[in-house]
């Protein structure tokens, strides 16, 4: 379907099953390793869009949760200092589709840009039928 590069930890569980599950949508992975790229603020940027400066934070980081970093006092020269300094702060996977760029794995944003699964069904497809695969933590939307 794809080519999606994909910036991830090695080591990181969450990573590998988001991998396993853009594959199994059908989608060719190229996999970089998000500690070792030469990331700059400028580059790093675009993968935030327009979203809130503490929403580029992977909240499960140690200094977030220890409360030495407190994404919602930063700035974005700030928020971006701290990111290049500290790759495990970044919410990800960092994802990148030709020239558009996205942060973090979520199910329904990601199946709205790309396609998440091979059947055509959403999360909340999958979630209104009692069948979820995708292993995250989150509560279907009811309408």
């Amino acid at each position: 379907m794809t080519e999606v590069i994909f910036y991830g930890l090695s080591g990181c569980t969450a990573n590998a099953k988001q991998k396993l599950q853009l594959q199994a949508a059908g989608h060719t992975l190229v996999e970089r390793d998000l500690a070792a790229e030469p990331f700059t603020a400028e580059t790093l940027r675009p993968f935030f869009g327009d979203r809130p400066v503490e929403d580029w934070f992977n909240r499960r980081a140690a200094a977030v949760k220890t409360g030495s970093v407190k994404p919602d006092e930063l700035d974005e020269d700030s928020a971006l200092a701290a990111l290049l300094a500290d790759r495990d702060l970044i919410r990800r996977p960092l994802l990148q589709v030709g020239t558009d760029r996205k942060a973090g794995f979520d199910p329904n944003a990601l199946h709205a840009w790309i396609g998440l699964t091979a059947s055509g069904e959403t999360c909340d497809d999958k979630h209104s039928r009692g069948v979820c695969d995708h292993g995250h933590h989150h509560v279907p939307k009811h309408g």
